[in-house]
C-alpha cells in the first residue's frame, strides 16, 4: 500500500454491518490537512449513518469524535502546522455567512470541509467510489483528510482517547448545560437520559454550579454513573408513567420543578417530561437528536402558558477554538473528569461490535485506538 492508502471503517449500504477496508487519502488541497488519527469515539450518530437515518449518500466513511496529529498541510494552511496535536470538529466556521456576520458563529451555515473526497482503494469491489465522511470528518481511519478549520489545536499531553470525545457527544452534553441552558450558580437542573450526552450534561451542570441535579433514566446502572458525575438525586422512570416522572421531579424541587430541564434522548416521552417538569418560566434544552419521523404533541395553551424558553442545542452551541482547549485544560487540572467518559478502548475491527455494546447501554463511550 502507498502512504496514502489506509485502513478505515465504512458503511457500504443501509443497515449492513460495517466493513474494514482500504481507502485512499487524496493529496491535500490548499486549505486541507491530512491528520494521522490516534483515537476516535464511537458515537450514536455513526450508527445512524450506518442505518440510513441521516442521509442516503452511501458509502459512508464513519467516525467523527477524533484526535490525532497533523501529518501534512496544504500550500495555504496557516491555522495548524505539521506535528500539531488536534481535536477534529465539524463546525469549522466560515466567518462570512449571515450567522457569522451577526456575531453568532455557533450557528454557522457554511462550515468548511475538505476540498476533495476520500475514496475506496483499487482492491475494493467498488474501487474508486467516493466516500461520504460522517459529519464531514470520517475518522474511523488511520488517516483522514479535513479542512484546516476542522482542526483545533490542544495540549499535546492530553490522552487522545479522552480528547477526541470533545469532538461531538461529550461537547454536545456539556455545551447544552453550560452554553445553551446557561445554568447559573445555585440553580436546579433535571436531565432526562443518562447516556454519554446526558451524563456530560450532568457533569456540565455540576461545573456550572448547579445546586440540585436530578438524573432521570430507566437503567439503574446509568443512574449510579450519573451520581458519580454530579447528580444529587435520581429518578428511575422504568415503571413510571409520564405524569409520575414529572411529579417525582417536582417533589424533589419543593413542588415547583427545575430551573432548567435537558432532554438528552430526543423522543416524545422524554421531551414532554422535560417540558412539564420545569418550573414556571423555566428553561428547557433539547440536545437528544430525534429521528426523521418523530413529532412532539402538546397543547398550544401549555406552550404559551408555561412561559420560559425551549431551545435545541446544536453541538452544545460550542465554539471549538474556545471550548476544546478550555475543557482539555480543565481536565488536565483535575477540574473536569473527561477521561471517565472512556468506558473501553477497542480496535478498528471492533466497531460493529461496539454498536451492540452501545445499544445495551453498558458504556458511555467505546473508543477506537490506533497504534
Amino acid at each position: 500500500m502507498s502512504n496514502n492508502t489506509v485502513k478505515a471503517v465504512i458503511a457500504r449500504s443501509k443497515g449492513a454491518p460495517v466493513e474494514t477496508v482500504n481507502i485512499v487519502i487524496p493529496e491535500p488541497g490548499a486549505n486541507d490537512v491530512i491528520v494521522k488519527v490516534q483515537a476516535c469515539g464511537v458515537c450514536h450518530t455513526d450508527l445512524a449513518y450506518r442505518d440510513g437515518d441521516i442521509e442516503d449518500a452511501f458509502p459512508f466513511l464513519l467516525g467523527h469524535e477524533a484526535a490525532g496529529v497533523v501529518e501534512r498541510v496544504g500550500s495555504a494552511v496557516t491555522h495548524v502546522a505539521e506535528g500539531d496535536f488536534v481535536i477534529l470538529n465539524w463546525r469549522a466556521v466560515c466567518g462570512e455567512c449571515r450567522a457569522c456576520k451577526k456575531g453568532e458563529p455557533k450557528y454557522c451555515f457554511n462550515t468548511h470541509n475538505a476540498s476533495a473526497k476520500m475514496y475506496l482503494a483499487e482492491d475494493d469491489k467498488d474501487a474508486g467510489a467516493e466516500l461520504t465522511p460522517a459529519l464531514g470528518i470520517g475518522s474511523f481511519a488511520e488517516k483522514t483528510l479535513v479542512h484546516e478549520g476542522q482542526c483545533t489545536k490542544v495540549d499535546p499531553e492530553e490522552d487522545p482517547a479522552a480528547a477526541g470525545l470533545l469532538g461531538c457527544g461529550i461537547m454536545a452534553g456539556l455545551g447544552a448545560a453550560v452554553n445553551t441552558a446557561e445554568i447559573q450558580l445555585g440553580e436546579s437542573v433535571s436531565v432526562f437520559g443518562c447516556g454519554g450526552v446526558g451524563t456530560a450534561a450532568i457533569a456540565g451542570a455540576k461545573l456550572a454550579g448547579a445546586a440540585k441535579i436530578i438524573a432521570v433514566d430507566i437503567d439503574e446502572a446509568k443512574l449510579e454513573t450519573a451520581r458519580e458525575f454530579g447528580a444529587t438525586d435520581v429518578v428511575n422512570s422504568k415503571d413510571m408513567s409520564e405524569d409520575e416522572v414529572i411529579e417525582a421531579v417536582r417533589q424533589l424541587t419543593g413542588g415547583f420543578g427545575t430551573d432548567v430541564s435537558i432532554d438528552a434522548v430526543g423522543i416524545q416521552p422524554t421531551w414532554r417530561q422535560a417540558f412539564y417538569s420545569r418550573d414556571h418560566a423555566g428553561r428547557m434544552v433539547m440536545v437528544g437528536v430525534p429521528n426523521l419521523t418523530d413529532h412532539v404533541d402538546i397543547p398550544a395553551i401549555d406552550l404559551y402558558g408555561r412561559g420560559g424558553s425551549i431551545k435545541p442545542a446544536w453541538y452544545g452551541d460550542c465554539l471549538p477554538e474556545r471550548d476544546f482547549p478550555a475543557y482539555v485544560a480543565l481536565h488536565r487540572n483535575g477540574q473536569f473528569p473527561l477521561d471517565k467518559f472512556v468506558s473501553e478502548r477497542i480496535s478498528l475491527d471492533e466497531v460493529e461490535d461496539s454498536f451492540a455494546t452501545m445499544k445495551s447501554g453498558k458504556v458511555l463511550r467505546s473508543v477506537v485506538e490506533f497504534a
